[in-house]
Formats: structure tokens, sequence, C-alpha cells
């Protein structure tokens, strides 16, 4: 770990000529924790991306649609909507785009007719049946670079940051 990554404390107040007043705020963005998840996710998902796209012809959106489908077999949009965190359109887009590419296959629900449920093709599970190794041998030398104690700790890091936004979009619900 970096030995100059400080925690950040709320801004102090100086005195000057006896008048109290707040110090100017300053945000080094290479310290801010948010900044830098996104900048490395950002990266990461470029580098993914080119390899989806080269390889495989799809892009980040549509190989999420494809990953969580052969992770749950059958899903309908708006739950690979939650899965993700993408938005309706974004997935929208990229359900149509695997279909039309005999990828996916889109079925209607008997029960309710606005349903449609998504299913991986044969033609999908052979594409991911190559792709997700190489996603993995990428994650591998990505990740190379730490023990496994550290790549423990990361994961657990993260999953301990993913509750903690949880309980705070709870407590900034309206109710």
């Amino acid at each position: 770990m970096d030995s100059d990554v400080q925690r950040h404390e709320a801004p102090s107040k100086s005195r000057d000529d006896d008048h109290s007043r707040p110090t100017k705020p300053e945000l080094d963005l290479n310290q801010f924790l948010p900044y830098r998840l996104n900048s490395l996710a950002d990266r990461i998902s470029q580098a993914l991306s080119q390899i989806y796209d080269e390889s495989f012809g799809i892009n980040v959106a549509e190989w999420r649609v494809l990953a969580w489908l052969s992770h749950r077999d059958v899903l309908t949009a708006k739950q690979i909507c939650e899965f993700t965190r993408m938005d309706k359109a974004r997935v929208s887009r990229a359900v149509q785009a695997l279909e039309e590419r005999e990828l996916i296959r889109r079925t209607q629900s008997t029960s309710d007719q606005r349903v449609h449920y998504l299913h991986l093709t044969p033609a999908g599970e052979k594409l991911l049946g190559e792709l997700i190794p190489q996603a993995h041998a990428w994650e591998t030398e990505l990740v190379s670079t730490l023990t496994a104690g550290e790549y423990r700790d990361l994961f657990n890091t993260m999953s301990k940051l993913e509750r903690q936004l949880e309980r705070l979009e709870e407590n900034t619900k309206t109710p």
C-alpha cells in the first residue's frame, strides 16, 4: 500500500486576525477513493472491451448480458438492469444486438405478455466458451501483482464498501 495514502478529515478552520473562516477545500483526485475506483474500473473496462470487440465483435454491455445469462440461465431485461446497474436503454440495445446475432433468444411469459425471458442460444454458449477463458486469463494477469492474501483482502474490502454503500443509499431514500 502506498505510504502517502491518507484518509480525509473534515475541513479545519484557521484563525486569521481573530476572524475564523474555513480553509479553502481541496480535492486531490488521486487521493479520492471514488475517483480512483471509477478510473480503475474505466481502464479495466476499456481493456476488456478491446478483447470483446476484436475477438468476438461484442461490446461491454453485450458481454455483461451474456455473462449474467451464463450464470443464471434465464433472466428478464429488468433483472439484468438490476444486476448490472446498467440503464434500461443500454440493456435493451445490448439485448437487441445479441438477439440479431442469434446469441440469445427471447421467450414471452405465459402469465404476463409484457415480460420476456432471455436465454442463451447454443451460439451464445459457444461464444462464451471461448470468451470466458480469455477474460479469466486477462484477470489473472491483472492481479498477478497481488499476493493471495492481498487478492482476498481486496475482495473483502470491496464487499465491505458495497454493503456500506447500500446502507448509505437506504439512508438517502425518501419515505
